[in-house]
Formats: C-alpha cells, structure tokens, sequence
C-alpha cells in the first residue's frame, strides 16, 4: 500500500480521545485501529510485537548487518482530538490544487480560502487530501502512523539498505495530554527516538512549551437579590474580575515564537460558584513560573478584598520544555536535519507552540524530537494535508535510518 491508501484507510476508524475519561486508552474505539494496526505488523514480518490492554502497540523491525548501530524508534499517536468528531470522516483529493478557495461543504457553506490560510498557497501544484466539512480530517497523527508503516514496509522491499534495529510504536491519548503516560520505554529499548506529529514539511522541533493547567473556583454567597445589599457575593463576577486581572496582551490571539500565554479555555458560573479553567505555557522555565507565581498573586490579592477563602486556586504541572534533554545530545537533531537536507527538504527548526508526546518521554529517559508528518489545521473542520508532504515524510524517516547506519 502507498502512504495514501494507508493513510486514507486510517482515517475510517474513529479514534477521539476523552478528557473526562479515566481511563487508558481513553475511549474503547482506540483499541479498534491499534488492533487493526497490529494485524498489519504481523503481516509485515515485524518481530517483538506486543498490544498491551492500554492500547500502546509496538514492534521491530530487526537489523538486516551486523555492524554496531544504535536503536532508533519513531513513534506516531492512535487518537484524535476531542475539539471535533472523527466519525465518519470523508476525505477529499483536490489535485493540482489551483490557489483558489476550496468548497469544503456547499450546504453549510464551509470553505478552505487562502485568504484566511494563506498557508495554502505555498502548495499550489500539489495534491491536497482535505474534509468535507463536517469533521476534522485525522491528519493528526494518522499521516504519521500512515508515514511510518509506509517507511518500514519500503525497507523490507529493500534490503540492500543495510539498518540497524529499527522499532516502532503507536500510542493512545496524545491529544489528551496523556500519550506518554503508561508508555513503557524500558519496554521500547531505543537509544532515542522521533515522532511523527509536526505539521508543515521540514518542520522539527525539539524545544516545546512548559505547561500547566489551572482551575480557579470562587465561592459565592447567594440571598435574594431584593435583600442583597452587604450580604450577596456573586461567585460570577468575582471571576470575571480575576480573568480581568490578567494581562489582555498574554493571550494565544495576540502571542507568537517564543512568548507565553495564559489562556482561559473555559467557563462556568452561578451568584453561588464559579470556575476559571486556564492552561498556562512558556517555553522559558523562569518565565513559567513566574506565570504560575502571578495566578497565586491575583488569588492572595482577591481574598483580601473579597472573604477569605473565596478564591481557591488549583494548579496541575503538565509537561516540561524538552530541550533540556535533548540539546545535550544535539546529534540526534542533527541526524534528522541532515536527512532533510538529504531528501531536497529545508529544514525548519523552530519551537513547538505546544506539546508532544516526546516532551514527556525525554523527560522519562527516551530523547525524543518532533518531526513533520506533513498536515495543517489540525483539530478541525478546517484541516487537511498535502499528499507530497506525507511522501517526503516517508522518505525523511527512511533516510534517518539508512544515515544513522553509515
């Protein structure tokens, strides 16, 4: 099979994550395509497989000489992003994709334009594979588990590429936050590994924000509004103020490269009680915590006004930049550039406005950068992917190999 008729078939199987699920994997329906996925290694020749009740597949594909080389792995995730159904996607090839907008669905008149992806224009020419409008496409990350497969399967068709130990593994519940969780890298036995997640070609990443989640619950005082006066607190406006404390300009809407943000993701709220949620993110750790320090500020300076206790801050730590990890063993990096560069891709260098799985296996002891699988407006309606983008994919992980073995 082609990277496109992996890539296509992949993107049947429904695969959304949960965030209120307790569970690993989070929703069942992941098991579905890492069963599927399972069948297909098998089928390959791979050796060492194994599908644990968490849904964490992996397998080897073994060294074809003798000589001394170390293991690599490169890692893809079975889940799709809660922000919007993955069921019944219909994907779509535009070819030749002429620089004009895209009719992605007539009847509820959605439409890819350049004029508001201007992203777009940089793959006139090419083949674009994109949704009909009513789902997001998949591309994130099942252009990556399709380039994989795809990348492994060329390499048992040539053997005269002389490799080292090559393993590979698909996980749940990246988008989530989750993906590395009951990862097993004792179990994976790599030297270092990549994943296939980035979005445009030539993207590779090893510096990722540090992240934090924070929940601010205001309690509250509720009396009949008619007699109210020196009695009522309303939770409400309490958090409306907080949120009103908070830089306006360190927001995701007005921030970019390197500069942080808090950003509230959600809302409830009655006179009675109230939450904030917020994810906080900096790729510098004094910055970060500084970040976190001001939440504590504006929660201390509010319960002085207000009845102590009224504000209740809750902070969970997420992920941590990977690049402390990584940068000491920048050869890793330089491997990936190298094969870019190999293959006629520009390498793109640049931080990662967000978090991978492989921030947190480096941190678990398995350096792990990100590299392009080739897909854009991820998490969407709005999402889709160029064919030759997922093509030179596959040809940057099979010339990380065959370098990797010289």
């Amino acid at each position: 099979m082609t990277v496109i008729d992996r890539f296509l078939k992949y993107v049947s199987f429904d695969t959304q994550s949960s965030e209120t699920s307790d569970t690993t994997p989070s929703t069942d329906k992941q098991m579905n395509l890492a069963l599927e996925l399972k069948k297909e290694v098998e089928a390959m020749g791979l050796t060492e497989i194994s599908l644990d009740e968490h849904a964490y597949l992996m397998a080897t594909l073994p060294a074809n000489t003798d000589a001394k080389i170390p293991t690599i792995g490169f890692i893809a995730h079975l889940d799709t992003s809660p922000d919007m159904s993955g069921a019944n996607v219909k994907p779509r090839i535009v070819e030749h994709y002429d620089g004009k907008d895209i009719v992605l669905s007539e009847k509820e008149n959605v439409v890819l334009s350049p004029t508001m992806f201007p992203e777009l224009l940089h793959h006139i020419g090419e083949d674009l594979i994109v949704t009909d409008g009513t789902t997001l496409l998949g591309a994130d990350d099942k252009a990556g588990i399709a380039e994989i497969m795809t990348a492994i399967q060329y390499l048992i068709d040539y053997p005269e590429i002389k490799h080292g130990k090559i393993r590979i593994a698909f996980n749940p519940d990246e988008e989530i936050g989750m993906g590395a969780s009951k990862f097993d890298v004792a179990k994976f036995d790599c030297d270092w590994a990549y994943t296939m997640d980035g979005g445009e070609a030539g993207e590779l990443e090893y510096e990722n924000f540090n992240a934090a989640g924070a929940k601010v619950i205001v309690k509250g005082l509720n009396v009949h509004p008619g007699y109210a006066k020196n009695k009522m607190v309303n939770a409400s406006l309490i958090a409306a103020q907080f949120a009103g404390i908070l830089p306006p300009h360190e927001r995701p809407e007005h921030t970019e490269g390197y500069e942080g943000f808090f950003h509230l993701t959600g809302m409830t709220g009655t006179v009675e009680e109230a939450t904030l949620s917020y994810i906080v993110r900096d790729h510098d750790k004094n910055k970060f915590d500084q970040r976190l320090k001001r939440l504590e500020e504006v929660t201390a300076y509010l319960n002085k006004i207000y009845p102590e206790g009224t504000i209740q801050l809750e902070i969970k730590q997420q992920y941590r930049n990977m690049r402390e990890i990584v940068e000491p063993q920048k050869h890793i990096v330089d491997l990936a550039e190298n094969a870019m560069k190999e293959v006629g891709l520009k390498p793109l260098v640049r931080p990662i406005r967000g978090g991978t799985d492989g921030a947190q296996l480096s941190f678990k002891g398995l350096p792990c950068p990100n590299i392009f699988a080739g897909g854009l407006n991820f998490h969407g309606r709005y999402e889709w992917v160029p064919i030759q983008s997922m093509e030179k994919a596959v040809k940057v992980i099979v010339k990380i190999i065959e370098l990797n073995a010289l």
